[in-house]
């Protein structure tokens, strides 16, 4: 089996290879008149950066990229958040000076085409889902959850609904929706899980009165599992007025198979920088555009793009929750999003995730020999073992995954679901072929197997990176957050 092999190398910081008198740069010669130097009570006596040769800045820096992890370089099974490879015309798209030189201020007859996009991914996005309207303003998951929840609100106020203050999210949900919810000034109520991993009946029938303003249900959820009693679930949420809210960040599993709105949701968002294959990580941008049905669309926030008979204009919904972001979203993650749609169409979408949920149930078939399932059953796009043997107690989950780094590979999302005991959750997106998934489960099978003869080879992981086992602790309260000499 490959194994990644580190070449680690010392090298100085810029500041510490800096030479008085070396430039990395030439500025050219002017074109224009030069403009007044500031006075000099503006400038600064002393500024100093480091001065550096362009070969010494660029050996630099190629030197610090090659120090990082990427999804270019190998698995990324990051459960529940489908860090998957992107094709890299997304990024072509999205640089075309069409794209990349208007501003949001110009008047609408002058991005005609930036704004058809915009429609037209708002359509594809409410087809894709099963839903009537869509807003793509919000700019991650989780301001698309606050978006949904103030839209449920807004909605139950504006029916009289006045006494509903109360949100029900499932102990499988993701962390967010708790969040988004208190946040939205709403009273959070766990419901538990049953021992399949569904939302448990008998518990949530206990919850439901005329202060509930809805559920929000992660489908499936974050143990990689649809739940069973989903129709079942919708009827009594409804039964007593409250709204279906669906956490579309797992919509991976579903593209082309199942549409959330016909399986009575009622508002949900999704996770462009997920799902559509814009992307994710290292800050953003991401993009969490919400859909939603016809009695919630009047009050989704705005403005939205609306076609006429002479162009495409910029529109306020009637009873709109108002901007939730400046402008219009973000509109490059927008373009990546509409290429990856529109390349694949209907057939290639279905065929995603049949593939993600494929390859989640090939590798939890082949983890599940070494390692604990909390829930034996067939998954959807990714599922979640215990890290730590039963005969090997004293060897955790944070030691699976930084042994998992000497053998090449990104570990998984560690310790959540908080519901599951040591919890490894895994996803390996439709991305991955069969001899990578091959390699991924024999490395956890070898891990295995040194847990119980070597477990201090665990303990003491990673051996191979470029930085050892930090301290976690040490590190979170006591910030270094800027370089000093």
């Amino acid at each position: 089996m490959k194994e990644w092999i580190w070449k680690k190398k010392e090298e100085p910081l810029l500041y510490e290879m800096s030479v008085p008198g070396r430039t990395a740069y030439t500025l050219p010669e002017l074109d224009v008149e030069p403009s007044e130097m500031l006075g000099s009570e503006y400038l600064r006596d002393d500024l100093p950066l480091p001065e550096l040769s362009e070969v010494d800045v660029v050996r630099h820096y190629v030197h610090l990229s090659q120090l990082n992890y990427g999804v270019d370089l190998g698995i990324y099974p990051l459960g529940s958040c489908t860090m998957k490879y992107n094709p890299k015309v997304n990024e072509v798209a999205s640089r075309l000076p069409g794209f990349t030189e208007i501003h949001p201020l110009q008047d609408p007859e002058t991005v005609q085409g930036a704004m058809e996009l915009m429609y037209y991914l708002q359509r594809y996005l409410a087809e894709i889902t099963g839903f009537d309207a869509a807003t793509l303003q919000p700019s991650a998951g989780a301001h698309g959850e606050l978006t949904g929840v103030l839209t449920m609100r807004k909605y139950q106020i504006d029916r009289g609904e006045t006494q509903r203050n109360k949100m029900l999210i499932p102990d499988s949900a993701h962390g967010t929706n708790p969040a988004s919810s208190a946040m939205s000034g709403l009273i959070v109520v766990e419901i538990p899980s049953d021992e399949r991993g569904n939302v448990d009946l008998e518990a949530l029938e206990t919850e439901l009165d005329d202060t509930v303003v809805g559920l929000m249900l992660t489908n499936p959820n974050t143990l990689g599992l649809f739940d069973e009693h989903l129709e079942e679930l919708v009827e009594m949420v409804h039964g007593v007025g409250g709204l279906m809210y669906g956490d579309g960040a797992n919509m991976n599993a579903l593209m082309g198979i199942a549409k959330p709105g016909e399986l009575g949701f009622d508002v949900m968002h999704l996770n462009l920088h997920k799902t559509f294959s814009t992307p994710h990580g290292g800050g953003g941008p991401g993009s969490g555009p919400v859909v939603a049905t016809e009695k919630l669309a009047p009050f989704l926030p705005g403005p939205i793009v609306e076609r006429t008979d002479d162009g495409y204009i910029w529109k306020m919904p009637e009873k709109s929750i108002g901007h939730v972001r400046s402008f219009w979203g973000n509109f490059l993650v927008l373009v990546k999003a509409f290429t990856y749609i529109s390349m694949l169409g209907p057939e290639g979408l279905r065929q995603t995730s049949e593939h993600a949920v494929l390859n989640a149930n090939y590798l939890q078939s082949l983890v599940k020999k070494t390692w604990p399932l909390p829930h034996d059953r067939i998954c959807m796009h990714e599922f979640v073992v215990e890290g730590q043997l039963k005969d090997v107690p004293d060897v955790h989950a944070l030691d699976v995954a930084k042994r998992l780094i000497d053998y090449g590979f990104h570990p998984p999302t560690n310790y959540f679901p908080l519901i599951v005991h040591e919890a490894l959750m895994i996803e390996p997106t439709e991305t991955e072929s069969k001899e990578t998934l091959d390699a991924f489960a024999e490395a956890l099978e070898k891990i295995a197997e040194e847990a119980r003869t070597d477990p201090e080879v665990l303990h003491s992981a990673p051996h191979n990176a470029p930085m050892r086992r930090l301290d976690e602790v040490k590190a979170a309260r006591d910030l270094i957050l800027r370089y000093e000499h």
